[in-house]
């Protein structure tokens, strides 16, 4: 018994979901529908576009940072070679001064000031010309990957105005193929419609009550009253008839037309 109602409780189940799958079908072939689908296809595209977008604007800016934190390091670079160069020069007077005495150029206060700072200078350089390498790097990298990602975005658009046509496509199919549809299942169910029934029905309707009243008219006697108003008719129509002949001269002839007919005929024979 719990089998039983189990069984029936599925078989509900699979009734009530195949009613609400084939009302669904229905509903997502709706033109109204349709479009609603397409809108809101089209408004997460373009959201998920504009993320897109916001991200490669972030990777413009860093690249606008890399580009400017170059033109800084650049700049200090240049700086740097200059102060190399100053101290340099500095030294090369001392060294004019004391007329190449190694010792006493070595032993004098601005020599080994230049030279100290000369190699400060030509460490800083080799830093900052690492750095700049890197960002010259960076750059590269980011410029090539915000132009694929431009070209991609460009194809993302050209694909959103590809599925507004195909909205515009596809609702006016629909509408035309529903359209096809209903005149043809017009065309071909002329014969299979309700119509022809129908008027069989009322045709038997008609007949049924046509012999009904006929059967009702004879147990009632109206049809033996019919016969004798349609001999009284008859006979008053004969009647007027004859009155008719008679005034015109017909009757004379016709009564002279009867007798002949009579003597040709014979006596009759009278009736036992």
């Amino acid at each position: 018994m719990f089998r039983a109602i189990a069984r029936y409780f599925r078989a509900l189940g699979y009734l009530l979901v195949g009613k609400i799958d084939a009302a669904r079908t229905a509903l997502s072939t709706s033109p109204t529908v349709v479009r609603a689908t397409y809108d809101a296809i089209l408004r997460e595209k373009k959201k998920r576009i504009q993320q897109y977008k916001d991200a490669v604007a972030g990777m413009i800016a860093q690249e606008e940072k890399k580009k400017a934190e170059l033109r800084r390091q650049s700049d200090e670079l240049a700086r740097l070679e200059k102060l190399k160069e100053g101290a340099a020069a500095m030294a090369r007077r001392v060294v004019e001064k004391h007329g190449g005495n190694v010792a006493a150029i070595k032993g004098d206060p601005d020599y080994m000031k230049c030279q100290a700072a000369f190699k400060d200078f030509n460490s800083t350089i080799e830093e900052k010309e690492a750095r700049v390498a890197e960002l010259e790097e960076d750059i590269r990298a980011l410029s090539s990957s915000i132009a694929g990602h431009k070209i991609q975005l460009e194809t993302l658009h050209r694909e959103i105005e590809q599925i507004r046509q195909e909205r515009e496509e596809t609702v006016a199919d629909i509408i035309t193929a529903r359209e096809e549809k209903e005149l043809a299942d017009m065309i071909a169910g002329i014969s299979e419609d309700r119509s022809s029934q129908e008027l069989q029905e009322l045709r038997e309707l008609r007949q049924r009550a046509k012999a009904g009243a006929r059967v009702a008219r004879e147990l009632a006697g109206t049809d033996a009253k019919r016969t004798e108003e349609e001999f009284l008719e008859y006979a008053t129509r004969s009647s007027a008839d004859t009155e008719f002949d008679r005034l015109i001269g017909l009757a004379k002839e016709s009564s002279e037309a009867t007798g002949q007919r009579e003597e040709e005929e014979g006596p009759k024979l009278p009736e036992s």
